[in-house]
């Protein structure tokens, strides 16, 4: 199985997905048993439909049938039903369950705010997630660039990647701790690159 450069397991190319699965009708689904919230999706668990064509891009872009979607409201809706299991990603409503791609991290932190207890992303569908013991900070490394991609934990194993805007922001807040140049979130201080590589 292909992996994305931080290790992750990509979904394989979608096909297989029976002709009545469709975008709009995950959609109808998702509205109907959500309600207000992120739906319970760790209590659903139907049948696999196979994959369908859709895709999250690394900058957080959705797309069904190769053409990015344009309503945010039902980029939302994907967002609450999305579930991760055995490092591959699926959209999952009480009755179908299908698989998507996910380029690397099927979310985007496209900003933050510094309150007195910690760091808050946003995201690009715009959930709120206070950095901490259950939304930890990790930053992969590129083998080969020694490029970081931060990302945190927005639930359920689903992570999202931190844009480098936000990232640049992040470095003035950061501090150095056991050798560390980290940022302290929650009570907690994740480690983000080592201190002796900072001052080179």
């Amino acid at each position: 199985m292909a992996k994305t450069k931080n290790g992750e397991a990509r979904t394989p190319a979608p096909s297989g997905a029976p002709a009545s699965v469709s975008a709009e009708g995950l959609a109808q689904a998702a509205r109907v048993a959500g309600g207000r919230g992120i739906p319970p999706v760790h209590l659903w668990n139907p049948p696999f439909c196979g994959d369908i064509d859709m895709r999250i891009a690394r900058d957080g872009t959705w797309f069904y049938l190769g053409t990015p979607i344009g309503r945010p409201e039902m980029v939302r809706l994907f967002s609450g039903i999305l579930k991760r299991e055995g490092g591959k990603y699926f959209l999952v409503t009480p009755v179908e369950k299908v698989g998507i791609t996910v380029d690397d991290a099927p979310f985007v932190a496209v900003d933050f705010e510094s309150e007195p207890g910690g760091i808050v992303f946003v995201t690009q569908v715009g959930d709120r997630v206070p950095a901490g013991p259950d939304h930890p900070i990790r930053v992969e490394r590129d083998p080969a660039t020694g490029e970081p991609s931060p990302y945190v934990l927005v639930r359920a194993d689903l992570w999202a990647l931190i844009d480098r805007k936000s990232f640049y922001r992040l470095v003035d807040l950061g501090e150095v701790e056991d050798g560390w140049f980290g940022l302290r979130s929650g009570g907690t201080f994740f480690p983000v690159i080592p201190e002796a590589e900072l001052a080179g």
